[in-house]
């Protein structure tokens, strides 16, 4: 338990950093990229702009996944330190970070059709190949994540008896 506790600290400045990170690309996107690209697609045809508009907003979206996973870990890990993570007050953040990782798996998913539209396989094949592999790990990452979710509820289950048999 006491190097659960020497984790939670530098973790927890580790998720601050990152969510630090993500909201200053957000902003960037909003505050800056945004306003720059109605300039440059001004003489774009219409279906490129709205490409790229679209890649900009999945982007904002992914991002803002990429944030509520950030926060639910964090209350996952207030829990740790506090002991409390095997109780069912930890399955909503669990089921939150499914959700959120759903979410951004289906932008991605999304996304493929910018990235067939605008880069033809013969210029750019790595793009393609890597926007595939990139679905491929995020659907593994969330299938891992709904396996430790029924692990959890599991643990959870256990520890409720064991507390009735104490």
């Amino acid at each position: 338990m006491l190097t659960t506790h020497r984790a939670v600290l530098p973790l927890r400045v580790l998720l601050v950093l990152l969510f630090t990170v993500v909201t200053a690309g957000q902003l960037a996107v909003l505050g800056l990229v945004l306003p720059r690209m109605s300039e440059l697609t001004a003489g774009d045809p219409p279906e490129v702009a709205s490409l790229d508009w679209t890649s900009m907003i999945l982007a904002v979206l992914g991002l803002l996944c990429v944030q509520v996973v950030i926060v639910c870990t964090g209350r996952l890990l207030t829990m740790v330190a506090r002991d409390r993570i095997f109780s069912a007050a930890s399955l909503p953040w669990v089921d939150a970070i499914v959700w959120a990782m759903a979410v951004a798996w289906v932008l991605l998913l999304g996304a493929l059709v910018p990235v067939f539209a605008v880069a033809e396989l013969e210029d750019a094949p790595g793009l393609a190949a890597l926007h595939l592999l990139l679905l491929l790990v995020g659907a593994a990452v969330g299938l891992l994540m709904v396996v430790m979710r029924a692990l959890l509820r599991q643990a959870t289950t256990l520890r409720a008896d064991m507390e009735a048999v104490i």
